[in-house]
């Protein structure tokens, strides 16, 4: 009779993802990054902001550009499925550091950027 290797579903296994060794040199997601971190102003999208005092924290738009350009160049283009490759591409999560928008904060961003811009 053949014998298997066990197995078992129920077992757990913690991974440790540092978030920088994700992002290689040499690849789209590091001239990504460098190039949003480094080279382009985006005060447009911070002079949004006035919850200084009020209101919850806001993504960072550095962070939902990184996760929009990174979807848009894997050809995923609805704002929801870029929600879901948010959560689940682990190059995405490592650019994004780990910060997962809903799916209406892409769409405001992206599909909708006067809503975002707007004075």
């Amino acid at each position: 009779m053949a014998r298997f290797k066990e197995y078992s579903y129920e077992q757990q296994l913690l991974l440790p993802v540092s978030f920088a060794n994700q992002i290689l040199p040499g690849t789209f997601e590091y001239t990504l990054n460098m190039l949003i971190n480094e080279k382009l102003d985006l005060s447009i999208f911070y002079n949004r902001f006035k919850n200084d005092t009020d209101g919850a924290p806001a993504y960072d738009p550095s962070i939902l550009l990184k996760i929009v350009l990174l979807a848009y160049s894997k050809g995923i283009i609805s704002s929801r499925k870029i929600a879901e490759f948010s959560s689940e591409n682990i190059v995405c999560i490592a650019l994004s550091a780990d910060s997962k928008p809903h799916f209406t904060t892409i769409k405001l961003f992206a599909v909708i950027p006067e809503t975002f811009l707007k004075n």
